[in-house]
């Protein structure tokens, strides 16, 4: 057997994602308030990079590397060539922006204590912890409440059976049953239930009125409650039906989910990206800058490798030309992704013109395909710009993935009709029908269809629950 050795020449493709590139792919799909926790965190990394503060003299000029976010007509995707190195000149590699100035002091800042801007919102077992421990309970009667209250989820109720409180805590079932009693006494009304029956009746026992009728109702009558067969519960209850709806409206106000007043998610506010505005016939695309880092370079760098010589200073030059090839390369791609922020909601704007002028009925049907087109972009790129970003208009707030939606067949040669528009149309009918004899799924394919528009059943029936209504069957009153 012989072995030999050989070169071959092979000419191959191969994508090569570069640092630079990950980097602006990265900042391409952060929301607004992602991208600023990410500048932050290169704030503080990066010595060379600063955020300047914008001066509010009108008369002072101030040319910052990302002011100027005028939208050019052809914008080209980054592609991590480069890295910012041709750019590199050690003689004059930044502009001067003047000395730096001299930081404040914070001894005579008037701000508040760190008591009054730290808070801590009490979560439900520490409110039912509190009250545990204010109760006249033996030690272990206590013992046994606290593993009541650890057993109990988000919504308030409980997902121990009392034998199992008591085989953990060593006592009989009939002790635990009754230190159960005693936290169902508590505050929220209902909490420590073990099913919603149980929940309602707790809290309608508590309510200083005649409650026989309510209890009566949550006890014997919970499914004709459900489908709101009033009827039904008036002719077993021998009552008249004011006395059934008298009775429905005590129900109603309970809490079937207690535990969640305390269990509240923080709320998530949207900022826009962009701005829509009206200007005379035409549409307006503003970003929103407000808020943002304006980033520069750092000048205080020039003066110390100026003072450096050119053996000793050759490792810290090294870093610093490290690092401002990591600022300007930052700085390029956040100035590139506000471009093509501006560019694809220009595009969605003028592809969507009717539906500002108009309302949702006149929403067109399009996907990622017919804006890269238009922007000249791949469509994964169109994909990562709408993500997480939203456009205020004249019609209020919207996600730009809003603007994409599927087509929905119309009868005849009439262009196809928007999702989302076809969900405002079952909406509507749905409130406007006749609360006794609701419509059924069938019934609003047959609406659909006499508006020249074709659906299925099952696609109602889907669009229906997306948008959190109820069946035919719930929504229907008895009188």
């Amino acid at each position: 057997m012989v072995f030999e050795l050989k070169q071959n020449l092979k000419l191959t493709q191969q994508l090569v994602m570069t640092p630079q590139l990950q980097q602006s792919i990265k900042l391409l799909q952060l929301s607004r308030l992602e991208l600023v926790d990410t500048i932050n965190q290169e704030l503080e990394e990066n010595p060379l990079l600063e955020d300047r503060v914008v001066d509010s003299d009108p008369e002072t000029e101030i040319a910052p590397e990302l002011e100027d976010m005028k939208v050019e007509m052809k914008t080209k995707e980054i592609t991590g060539e480069g890295d910012g190195k041709e750019d590199f000149d050690w003689n004059s590699y930044i502009e001067d922006f003047g000395p730096m100035g001299v930081p404040h002091s914070h001894e005579n800042v008037d701000t508040p204590s760190f008591e009054n801007m730290l808070t801590k919102t009490a979560s439900l077992s520490d409110h039912l912890l509190w009250q545990l421990n204010l109760s006249r309970f033996t030690d272990e009667e206590r013992r046994v409440g606290e593993q009541i209250i650890g057993n109990l989820n988000n919504e308030g109720y409980i997902m121990a059976t009392p034998e199992e409180i008591a085989s953990l805590e060593d006592v009989e079932p009939a002790f635990a049953e009754n230190v159960l009693k005693k936290v169902q006494q508590f505050d929220p009304p209902g909490v420590a239930a073990r099913d919603l029956k149980e929940c309602l009746l707790l809290q309608v026992r508590m309510l200083d009125i005649d409650s026989s009728l309510p209890e009566k109702i949550i006890e014997d009558h919970l499914k004709d409650l459900e489908t709101r067969n009033y009827n039904n519960i008036a002719k077993k209850e021998k009552v008249s039906i004011d006395d059934i709806k008298q009775a429905v409206l005590v129900i109603s106000s309970l809490n079937p989910k207690p535990g969640l007043c305390y269990n509240e998610e923080p709320p998530q506010y949207i900022i826009p990206d962009v701005f829509v505005f009206k200007i005379g016939d035409a549409y307006k695309v503003v970003l929103n800058d407000d808020g943002m880092p304006r980033l520069r370079i750092n000048n205080l760098y020039k003066e110390i490798m100026g003072g450096m010589k050119d053996k000793e200073g050759e490792e810290c030059k090294t870093y610093i030309k490290d690092k401002l090839q990591s600022a300007t390369w930052l700085i390029k791609s956040i100035q590139q992704r506000q471009k093509t922020i501006a560019r694809v909601a220009e595009s969605i704007v003028e592809h969507q013109i009717e539906f500002f002028d108009k309302g949702i009925y006149y929403l067109k049907p399009m996907v990622l395909r017919d804006i890269a087109d238009d922007v000249e972009m791949h469509e994964s790129t169109i994909s990562r710009v709408t993500t997480n970003k939203y456009m205020h208009t004249p019609r209020g707030i919207f996600e730009l993935k809003f603007f994409f939606n599927s087509g929905i067949n119309r009868v005849g040669d009439t262009p196809q009709i928007a999702s989302q528009s076809v969900k405002e149309k079952i909406r509507q009918i749905i409130r406007g029908e006749d609360s006794r004899k609701p419509y059924s799924d069938e019934d609003i394919v047959d609406l659909l269809r006499d508006s020249d528009i074709s659906i299925a059943r099952r696609t109602v029936a889907k669009y229906r629950e997306s948008m959190g209504m109820l069946s035919s069957s719930k929504r229907r009153r008895y009188s």
